[in-house]
């Protein structure tokens, strides 16, 4: 069994930062036609260049159906049906319970969750039988931490909604899994650097150091590849140890709490 993915054809949401983008490089340098999509249009215009004539940029807001149905099958035509997919788009807030509003649980919840549920439903319509579905969870997913409610509660949905998947799809022998990281070096976590609450983090990682892109990634390919074909409705944690400790205590550290 390798990881190569010759041939195939990888769809990968959130593919314009971070952790999306750092799988579909390495989906591509497994040999994968890879389409990327995201939001942000013009970043989403040179990743693609970047990866050259076998990738391919689709502009698509995961909490539109419309927009994920026409993406997803716009990828179909262009290169055929999908091998591998990673679900990767998302994003958090932060806020205590009694003060947080609708309108942010709404949105967050509408991306980490809604957004990985319409990617799954039309991936897997123009899915080839036997592929690999890879939802980006989080450690969140099992930690909870204070002032994350909307995040926690959307990230622990993934992981359930990827078992449920697992089981819906497992006849046509499509294999579903999350991924769930712990502390990683993205935009999103860019205002932690040199913060104490990256000092609090890494005190709780037994490897004693943040994670990266790539070390996502390289699980993400390992899921999506022949390696990985009798695990399906599992979510590997990619944390450095961290769910062997505590989590920090945001609330405090934003001076919160």
């Amino acid at each position: 069994m390798t990881d190569t993915l010759e041939g195939k054809h990888a769809l990968v949401t959130g593919a314009a930062s971070g952790i999306g983008l750092a799988c579909a490089r390495a989906l591509s340098a497994a040999g994968a036609r890879v389409t990327l999509v995201d939001i942000a249009e013009d970043s989403l215009a040179e990743y693609a260049a970047e990866l050259g004539a076998e990738a391919r940029a689709l502009v698509a807001d995961v909490t539109d159906e419309e927009q994920v149905e026409q993406a997803v099958s716009a990828a179909a035509d262009a290169f055929g049906p999908l091998h591998v997919t990673v679900n990767a788009a998302g994003s958090g807030t932060f806020g205590s319970i009694t003060d947080l509003p609708l309108s942010e649980w709404r949105r967050v919840i509408d991306l980490n969750l809604t957004g990985v549920f319409l990617s799954i439903k039309h991936q897997a319509r123009h899915m080839a039988d036997g592929g690999s579905i890879v939802n980006i969870a989080s450690l969140n997913a099992r930690q909870p931490a204070e002032g994350f409610a909307t995040y926690c509660a959307s990230k622990s949905g993934v992981e359930m909604l990827t078992k449920v998947a697992a089981m819906d799809l497992g006849k046509r022998r499509i294999r579903v899994n999350a991924i769930a990281p712990g502390l990683i070096d993205t935009p999103l976590t860019a205002g932690f650097k040199g913060t104490a609450i990256e000092e609090e983090f890494l005190d709780n990682i037994p490897l004693g150091r943040g994670g990266l892109p790539h070390d996502v990634a390289s699980v993400a390919v390992f899921l999506a590849s022949d390696a990985s074909s009798w695990i399906t409705g599992d979510m590997l944690l990619v944390d450095g140890g961290a769910h062997t400790m505590r989590y920090p205590q945001m609330a405090k550290l934003f001076g919160a709490g």
